[in-house]
């Protein structure tokens, strides 16, 4: 399996995408993968930038033996070339990376080979085998129970995200 680069994204990146971050070099390094890819988070609004993840989220996490490494950072129109697959956390997520990737195309900028490529842009959810669920819902202004119940899901996610990624 070929290097792969993967970026999560959510509104403020300190909760959902920082997990999703977290959850995934989890497994890759628990299965012994992790040379195999190049992880990242984003936020579509900046106004966290340079923060560390919420502590909740954090604890939450703790809890599971995952670590939460990144700091919070706004989502680029470099990010659409410098990754292989975007995954968002939730409808408008997905609807703002979109138009930041028509407003790229628009632009026409170049990759750094000269060439345009577009990172594949979709739902981390798309990737859930036990959960049926459209969005991973905002855990921030609700109690420790909405923090282990997105760590639930995006365990999912990310598990059946690995699975497709191993399997091309």
């Amino acid at each position: 399996m070929a290097e792969q680069r993967l970026l999560f994204v959510c509104l403020g990146n300190i909760c959902r995408s920082p997990a999703a971050e977290g959850v995934f070099l989890h497994l890759v390094q628990r299965e012994g993968l992790a040379d195999r890819f190049l992880v990242d988070s984003a936020g579509t609004g900046g106004w966290h930038a340079g923060n560390p993840p919420d502590r909740r989220m954090r604890a939450a996490a703790s809890r599971r033996g995952i670590h939460l490494p990144s700091r919070a950072r706004q989502i680029a129109p470099a990010d659409l070339q410098g990754f292989d697959r975007i995954l968002t956390m939730d409808d408008d997520n997905l609807q703002a990376v979109r138009d930041l990737a028509r407003q790229a195309e628009a632009a026409e900028v170049a990759g750094p080979d000269g060439a345009w490529r577009l990172a594949t842009i979709e739902p981390i959810t798309s990737h859930c085998r036990r959960f049926q669920v459209r969005e991973v819902p905002d855990p921030y202004y609700g109690g420790e129970a909405g923090f282990e119940h997105v760590l639930d899901l995006l365990e999912d996610a990310c598990q059946g995200l690995l699975d497709s990624l191993r399997s091309t």
